[in-house]
């Protein structure tokens, strides 16, 4: 799940090519929510609350989310494999992976939230990490299968 639309065409591209390619293995699939339109009247916080609101109204009882935040769990990517790999095994309903609008998540989804995780310590446009989290997805697919796309 993720607010807004990826305004890069050439990011947009990279995120289809690896969804395209996750989904010869499981099934996945990015809900973008609409992005909260930003006002002088609509502080930072306001828009977190509105983001996490209607992220929130997805999410059902007996789900687990995970957060991408960068206060969140690191891992490589191998460890990430195993990670989804159990999590497919073991999450009784639906598995949302969150990406936060501009300025992160509410206290609400917060308090939702099962796990977190990060990509790195860096901070990273939160288009961008569509991009590279839906590649780890793809990649951590590959390692399990002992495919030739990851290199140690």
């Amino acid at each position: 799940m993720v607010v807004g639309k990826t305004g890069s065409a050439n990011l947009r591209a990279g995120i289809e090519e690896y969804t395209r390619r996750t989904n010869r293995y499981i099934p996945f699939d990015i809900l973008e929510l609409p992005d909260v339109k930003t006002s002088r009247k609509l502080t930072e916080e306001k828009q977190k609350e509105a983001e996490g609101e209607m992220m929130l109204s997805r999410i059902q009882p007996g789900d687990t989310v995970v957060l991408l935040d960068e206060r969140g769990r690191e891992m490589t990517s191998r460890e990430f494999s195993s990670y989804v790999e159990k999590k497919t095994l073991t999450v009784p309903r639906q598995l949302w992976f969150v990406v936060g609008g501009p300025y992160g998540f509410s206290p609400a989804v917060y308090s939702r939230a099962n796990e977190k995780l990060s990509l790195s310590k860096m901070t990273f446009p939160h288009e961008m990490v569509r991009l590279f989290f839906t590649e780890q997805i793809y990649r951590a697919m590959t390692i399990l299968r002992n495919e030739p796309y990851h290199h140690d």
